[in-house]
């Protein structure tokens, strides 16, 4: 089970651009082999900042309306949220320590 909460598009405004902490979401599918191989990475990430940082989900099948919102063509696309906008786009396979570092720069 993952250490990443699952956001909606019902609660990703008050979760993710409400947030007091930086936020990284990790737009992904069910579907996807490499959304499969870096979720370790971000659950893994998850453990390491504790509650520095938000660490969440979405699944672009199911929420498609927030992943329009942010052009996401892509998958998976790690987004770091800071007050309210897009900080950091990380688009490309990236450690745990990669990921950790960008969402930490953004605290």
């Amino acid at each position: 089970m993952s250490k990443a909460l699952a956001v909606t598009t019902a609660d990703f405004d008050s979760v993710v651009l409400q947030s007091e902490v930086p936020v990284l979401v990790d737009f992904w599918a069910a579907w996807c082999g490499p959304c499969r191989r870096v979720g370790p990475e971000v659950d893994a990430v998850a453990e390491m900042l504790g509650e520095s940082a938000k660490i969440v989900k979405l699944d672009v099948d199911s929420e498609g309306e927030i992943a329009a919102r942010y052009g996401i063509q892509a998958i998976p696309a790690l987004f770091v949220f800071k007050g309210g906008r897009v900080a950091e786009v990380l688009t490309t396979q990236r450690t745990r320590q990669d990921i950790a570092a960008a969402v930490s720069a953004h605290a």
